[in-house]
Order: C-alpha cells, then sequence, then structure tokens
C-alpha cells in the first residue's frame, strides 16, 4: 500500500493500531497484519476499500456528468473522506469509490431525469455541505479511536473558533490543555503549510444550527472530562530537587575542599567581615602611586569563596589596575577621605599685571 492509502486506512479503522503508553506513535501488532493477509482477495480488495476517486473519474465510474455529480456532492448525496490543494491552491475533493456504487444502488433516481425539490433548494440557496460533511465524518473517526475524556473533548472543540469555544470554555487552562491532548496524524507527515491552513479553516464550522450542534457535543464531552478529573493547572507537578537533580546538597557546616586555583586547604569555616574592617586607611589619599598600592591584587594562593570552590562561580583572576583607572579613581579616593583635591592653579601676574603667560608672549 502506499502511504496515503495506508494513512486512509488507519483514518477508517480498516487498520486497528494499538496506543502506546508513552505517549508514542501507535503500532500495528503482528495479529492485526496476519488478519490482513488472510482476508479474501489481499491485497487487492484492501486496496479496493481505500481507493479515492476525484470528480471526474466519480462521475464516470456512476455514468453522469461531472456538473451533475458535483451538484449532488454540494446537495450532501456524497460525502467526502479527504482533500488536496491543486497548482492554484483550491480545494480538490476525494471520495471513496465504494461509497459511489453505494450510492447508485441505493438512490437510482438522483442519476437520472431533474433534481428533487429539496436537492434544487439547497442548491438554489448557495449550500456547500461537503465541507460539513467532511467535518462530521473526521470528528467521528477521531472519538471512535481514542477513549480519553479530554482527548475527545478536545476533538469536538476542533469545529469551533476561538472566540465560540472562549465563550463555552471560558477556562484557560482548559483550553491549554485541549492543544496538548489533541490527537494529530501519527503516520507520515502533515503535509504542506498551505494544506495545513486549508484543513484548518476547513474545520471550523460556519452554518448557525451546525455551531449550535458542535457547542452542544463539546459541553457533554466537557462535563464527563471534568467529572474524570481536572485539567492540569501552573504548580500541580512539584517542582524535581537536588536529588532527582544529582546535585549534592551543600551544608553549612564544615567541609574541607580542594582549592581548584592554589594548594589544597581546608575551610573551616566562613565569617563575614564588616566592610569598616575589610580597609583601614593609613593616611589621606594624595597621589596615584598610594591609590594603586591600596588597589593591589592579592596573591594568587589567597583564599577563594565557597561557591568557587564548589565550581558554582568562575574565579576572578587577579590584575593590576590600569593607570588611566588608578587617576580617574584617585579624586574620588581622597574626597571619601574628607580630603579636598586642589584646584586649578591661577597665573601668576606678570609685571604690567598681565599674567606670565602673556608678558612671555608679548616679549617674543
Amino acid at each position: 500500500m502506499k502511504r496515503g492509502e495506508f494513512e486512509l486506512a488507519v483514518h477508517l479503522g480498516i487498520v486497528r493500531v494499538e496506543a502506546q503508553r508513552s505517549g508514542g506513535r501507535p503500532r500495528v501488532r503482528q495479529e492485526e497484519i496476519d488478519r490482513l493477509r488472510s482476508e479474501d482477495g489481499f491485497p487487492e480488495a484492501l486496496r479496493e476499500r481505500v481507493r479515492t476517486v476525484g470528480t471526474a473519474e466519480g462521475a464516470r465510474l456512476l455514468g453522469i456528468s461531472p456538473g451533475r455529480f458535483t451538484r449532488l456532492a454540494r446537495a450532501g448525496c456524497v460525502t467526502p473522506v479527504a482533500f488536496y490543494l491543486n497548482r492554484y491552491r483550491v480545494v480538490v475533493w476525494l471520495y471513496l469509490a465504494q461509497e459511489l456504487g453505494g450510492l447508485a444502488a441505493r438512490s437510482p433516481e438522483l442519476l437520472v431525469g431533474n433534481s428533487p425539490a429539496w436537492m434544487r433548494g439547497r442548491l438554489d440557496s448557495g449550500m456547500d455541505c461537503r465541507p460539513r460533511n467532511w467535518r462530521s465524518r473526521r470528528i467521528e473517526r477521531l472519538l471512535t479511536r481514542t477513549e480519553d475524556p479530554w482527548a475527545r473533548a478536545a476533538i469536538a472543540a476542533q469545529a469551533l473558533d476561538p472566540a465560540q469555544l472562549a465563550e463555552v470554555v471560558d477556562d484557560p487552562y482548559e483550553r491549554a490543555h485541549f492543544a496538548r491532548v489533541r490527537p494529530e496524524p501519527v503516520f507520515g507527515q502533515r503535509g504542506s503549510s498551505a494544506a495545513w491552513e486549508a484543513m484548518c479553516r476547513l474545520m471550523l464550522a460556519d452554518e448557525p444550527d451546525e455551531i449550535l450542534w458542535r457547542r452542544v457535543n463539546l459541553i457533554m464531552e466537557l462535563d464527563s472530562a471534568r467529572e474524570h478529573r481536572q485539567a492540569p493547572r501552573p504548580g500541580d507537578e512539584q517542582r524535581p530537587g537536588r536529588k532527582e537533580l544529582g546535585r549534592p546538597r551543600v551544608s553549612a557546616e564544615a567541609v574541607e575542599l580542594t582549592d581548584p586555583v592554589g594548594p589544597a586547604e581546608s575551610v573551616k569555616a566562613v565569617e563575614p567581615v564588616e566592610p569598616a574592617e575589610a580597609v583601614q586607611l593609613a593616611g589621606p589619599v594624595t597621589s596615584a602611586d598610594d591609590l594603586a598600592e591600596l588597589a593591589e591584587p592579592a596573591e594568587q594562593g589567597g583564599p577563594v569563596g565557597l561557591l568557587a570552590r564548589l565550581g558554582l562561580r568562575r574565579v576572578r583572576r587577579s590584575r593590576r589596575p590600569r593607570v588611566r583607572d588608578v587617576h580617574r579613581a584617585a579624586p574620588r579616593a581622597a574626597r571619601s577621605a574628607g580630603h579636598r583635591p586642589p584646584g586649578r592653579r591661577r597665573p601668576l601676574a606678570g609685571p604690567q599685571g598681565g599674567s606670565v603667560r602673556e608678558d612671555v608672549s608679548n616679549r617674543k
């Protein structure tokens, strides 16, 4: 079978699959494969059950014109089972060949003569039952493949737009749970983005009576799901502890660690140091050399913090401050020590009341 035929066989329930408890792709058991192979006419009979036709081929099978076949499909006499987008991005509906043969045997009057009155009334009003019938068929098949109440409610919610869904399900956590448990196609790829967008548009109910019917079905499925269990909310799942993450628990007691930078030493206790006792200035800072001497980094084998020893913080390597930074920090340190830096000197007065620089320039 081709991939598309196999996916359609799984969707129609012709090939039974078994869901995985872990949530992965479903599997086909060997017993199911043996059952299919043991049927009469395998594999041609299996391919015939999933064979799909378009409008032209369907009209040829029924012995009618393509226009009459389109009118039958628009009136709801034939239900499409799948669709695809052509090169113009127009939806092309596909029908099961076996169902077309059943229509010819069940209602032969629809294939000849004038159309019935109810059929003409639907066509004159512009009704197109193909998307609605396709939605109903798809939702019914998805509901038969799952027994989870919340998954069934998520399937029923697919036929409503966000505004309609918010009116029926006012809890945002329940709507978010729908997106997590909603079943997706499990065999093959999802298809192109254009086909996926067209499918999302076709899944929404557009007629008032259909919208009302979908709302009633969603309310019934939602009540059943709430009785089974509540939707998960933030905080329901506990955060994993250090034991689950594999991180050791560090106590405040004394531990012996190996210094990753310097030699091995024992860390007995860590006592906080007050800022006032950390640095004691011997005198006022008057020059950049004094500030550079105070800003001299510690030795390479000096003490390292506890987080750095545990590997949770990177050890900063000591570096000597640049001269530019020292000159910038010198006035600040002097002001903090209570000393006012010297201001700009005024030029000395010259012999004729001018400055020394002006007198030198005059002489030149």
